[in-house]
């Protein structure tokens, strides 16, 4: 059914306008409620809604009637007023915003758009918006100079003008081990029907159906986008910039939660000694050991959990569903939980699957069609939970989540969400059919997620979370997704950077992937760059199905474990930077990974750059993804940088070659940025933070701001939480460093700060102040005053004052 809708659209691209119908010529009269304006034409209706002064939604109807409002993929309709200006000319109708000028063309009925100074956006092309069969589209002008990003993880090209793409969840199709799992080009794990132009503005396609998008591919001048049936119904949002647009979109399909800060920790994941064919060989007791060996190596980790096979596999769904019945190797399940968090794991998951099963003992498929809790197949009772009915959620809670839940589990991976109407993994099954199941296909991944992210947050009393692979619009609500199950090899690694890239591009930030890769044993030096790269990622994960491997780190030698180590306790330190980032992406929709492009966008030279990425606002990571390379090229964008590792000195908009041995990832520095870090720990809260480092590059002026919280409940969501304000300034006579005591409504922890500058002048500093009193070379409260390294240049001071009150160094 996919690959025939998929066909069906790929033809529609070139033939739409010629053969649909348009939605006519503007009939007579117009209609004003509110913020929507309604304009009869001589084929149907269309509705032009005002969310704000940069934000319109255009919805066009052949028939007069249009769909109810779903809460899945939008959460917000609901929008104030906006002070909007209606002119009716000969031609056009001329609708103006503080932001936006939009004419509505009257014959043929079109829309183009303008900035508030007249600047043109976006035109559309006579007939543009289209119904053929059940088909509805739009074609747009392409300008000579527009570029476009989003569309979701896609791992094929980061830059999408003169392509194709077609969007429906799924997984790519190929031959598995030949030309690896999946085929990278039609990889669609994570759909979003979401794109942002380089020539300011974005648009959403609010519409669950098979999407197709040429992009520039058929005819150089033109762009189209189309839906397999349903209703033409689309989002413009102007920016001008990236980020503005990313905040728009996310505002209107919903921001992506602050997870517990443990979640920045490293997220581990078992078959618990037997991956599928070796099922006979999992037990509680792999778990509880592997667990304690993690403890015992000093591997920082907070999340574990138990993939597939820690259920027996059901009667009708195999290992495609979920009995919610525990295999016999698992003697004593609450004992394996309470030995795990005694070792201070924060929490323990259980992966699943969205159809029910019956087992030996447990007939949860049964007792659930008896009671119309599973989708319908076929006209009869399905096997998949009927996730769009909350009393069919709360029976899968009460009868087979919260089995697991009482005795220790505290979030679920909910896995295979693209078999809803498609084929499945492990069989034959393609579930529900017909054109709900295909209106439902791209939504279910949301609805599947939703639930045990809502359900477990109210049972646990703390931020909900849940692994997932599978999404679309509106899924960064119920993080995280992960970019699937990519096979251990080179030629698959650098496509999952540009997968994370490409999907925070589209809206969601909080996504993983497999360090090392999934499938079967990885080369020890993939492994070891794939790590690297996994420890700068939003979420840290290492997992595989590799048997008796599975990616445990010390599997892969002394060199491997060592980098592990290594980066893993870096990550840890980096906590207060990377909560910091995480606050931005719940604020604004910008995400912790950052393509170039993000703020870049007039800069063509990183259009295509799919291995290089900002970590929130100050690191530049620069993953090595060619084996044996232990050096690499690196674009860096306008200002100044500097090698983290070296201190060394780079001016942007230039290409650089730089030294990466096998245990360094390039990381770049943006001047003047400021680097928040706590104490090293083997998990979170091993011990207190009481003093937070502050790694300095100074360069002119600049500012951070850290943010703060309790780490756990949703108190931020009203405003419970503090920002310290943190300036550097660099000038002739010095450098001036300003701490503010915490602003906000919760109060931190006591804390002292250690500052860690890395010097540019070119002899050690002379005159060292703090609030206006000398600090050189004075002993208190068991700190050292400065220390200046002649190696590296870097001054070390550890401040007498804490968080309490404003702090002012002034080092020259």
């Amino acid at each position: 059914m996919i690959k025939s809708v998929t066909v069906a659209l790929i033809l529609l691209c070139s033939s739409f306008i010629a053969n649909g119908q348009s939605i006519g010529n503007y009939k007579s009269g117009y209609k004003k409620t509110g913020n929507v304006l309604s304009f009869l034409t001589t084929n149907g209706e269309v509705k032009l809604e005002f969310c704000t002064p940069e934000v319109f939604r255009l919805r066009a109807s052949w028939n007069g009637k249009f769909e109810a409002q779903e809460q899945l993929m939008v959460t917000k309709y609901n929008w104030p007023l906006v002070n909007t200006k209606v002119e009716d000319k000969k031609d056009h109708f001329l609708l103006t915003t503080a932001k936006l000028m939009v004419k509505l063309y009257k014959s043929p009925f079109k829309v183009d758009v303008f900035d508030a100074n007249g600047k043109l956006l976006s035109s559309e092309v006579n007939g543009a918006i289209t119904k053929e069969g059940t088909a509805v589209g739009v074609t747009k002008k392409l300008a000579a100079d527009e570029h476009f990003f989003g569309f979701g993880e896609r791992m094929d090209f980061m830059d999408r003008r003169s392509k194709k793409v077609n969007l429906n969840v799924g997984r790519g199709k190929g031959l598995p081990h030949a030309i690896g799992a999946y085929n990278i080009l039609e990889a669609n794990y994570c759909p979003i029907p979401f794109f942002m132009s380089t020539k300011g503005y974005g648009i959403f396609l609010h519409n669950s159906f098979a999407t197709s998008w040429d992009m520039g591919a058929d005819k150089k001048d033109q762009y189209s986008f189309k839906a397999a049936d349903g209703e033409l119904d689309y989002y413009f949002i102007y920016g001008p910039n990236f980020r503005n647009i990313l905040n728009n979109y996310t505002s209107i399909t919903g921001k992506s939660p602050m997870l517990p800060q443990f979640a920045l920790g490293l997220h581990a994941g078992t078959y618990s000694g037997g991956t599928w064919s070796h099922e006979e060989k999992t037990s509680d007791h792999y778990v509880v050991e592997l667990a304690k060996k993690y403890r015992e190596l000093g591997i920082p980790v907070d999340l574990f959990w138990l993939d597939s096979t820690w259920r027996l596999f059901g009667e009708n769904g195999g290992k495609g569903a979920t009995t919610f019945e525990w295999r016999e190797t698992f003697k004593n399940p609450k004992s394996m939980f309470d030995s795990i968090y005694a070792m201070n794991y924060k929490m323990v998951g259980l992966h699943i699957r969205p159809r029910f099963d019956n087992a030996k003992k447990l007939n949860l498929l049964d007792q659930a069609r008896a009671k119309g809790y599973t989708y319908p197949e076929n006209g009869k009772p399905g096997e998949f939970v009927n996730f769009f009915d909350s009393a069919a959620v709360k029976w899968w809670w009460d009868n087979g989540v919260k089995r697991v839940a009482d005795l220790g589990a505290k979030f679920l991976k909910t896995d295979e969400g693209s078999a809803f109407g498609a084929l499945a993994n492990e069989s034959e099954k393609v579930g529900p059919k017909g054109k709900i199941a295909e209106r439902l296909h791209n939504v279910f991944p949301i609805a599947y997620a939703k639930a045990p992210f809502q359900e477990f947050e109210k049972f646990n009393g703390f931020r909900g979370l849940n692994q997932t692979r599978e999404g679309y619009s509106g899924i960064q609500r119920y993080p995280y997704i992960f970019a699937g199950d990519w096979p251990s090899e080179w030629q698959y690694f650098a496509p999952v950077i540009k997968a994370g890239l490409n999907v925070g591009l589209s809206g969601v930030g909080s996504w993983a992937h497999c360090m090392g890769g999934f499938e079967h044993q990885a080369d020890p030096e993939l492994y070891i760059r794939w790590v690297q790269f996994g420890m700068f990622s939003p979420i840290a994960l290492v997992f595989g199905m590799d048997h008796p491997g599975y990616k445990e780190p010390w599997k892969y030698g002394d060199d491997a474990l060592r980098n592990f180590k290594k980066y893993d306790l870096l990550r840890y330190r980096l906590f207060p930077y990377m909560y910091t980032s995480m606050h931005q992406q719940y604020e604004t929709g910008v995400p912790i990974m950052r393509a170039l492009v993000l703020d870049n966008q007039e800069d063509e030279n990183v259009y295509e750059i799919a291995d290089q990425y900002m970590f929130g606002d100050n690191l530049m990571i620069a993953p090595v993804t060619t084996k044996g390379a232990i050096t690499r090229s690196v674009y860096l964008p306008k200002g100044t940088w500097f090698n983290y590792w070296t201190n060394q000195k780079y001016e942007g908009q230039k290409y650089h070659h730089v030294v990466a041995p096998l245990d360094t990832i390039p990381i770049f520095v943006k001047g003047g940025s400021i680097i928040p870090m706590q104490p090293e720990m083997k998990y979170t809260g091993e011990k207190p933070v009481d003093v937070i480092t502050l790694d300095i590059f100074p360069y002119g002026d600049s500012k951070y701001d850290v943010y703060e919280d309790d780490n756990l409940s949703s108190a931020y969501k009203t405003g419970d939480f503090a920002i310290t304000t943190i300036t550097s300034s660099l000038k002739a006579d010095g450098l001036t460093i300003k701490i503010a005591k915490p602003v906000g409504k919760f109060k931190p922890t006591l804390h002292k700060y250690e500052l860690r500058i890395h010097w540019t002048g070119e002899t050690p500093p002379k005159v060292m102040l703090e609030n206006e009193v000398s600090i050189a070379q004075t002993q208190y409260s068991g700190f050292i005053g400065p220390r200046y390294n002649l190696k590296d240049k870097t001054l070390t001071i550890k401040s007498r004052a804490n968080n309490l009150t404003d702090i002012t160094y002034k080092i020259n």
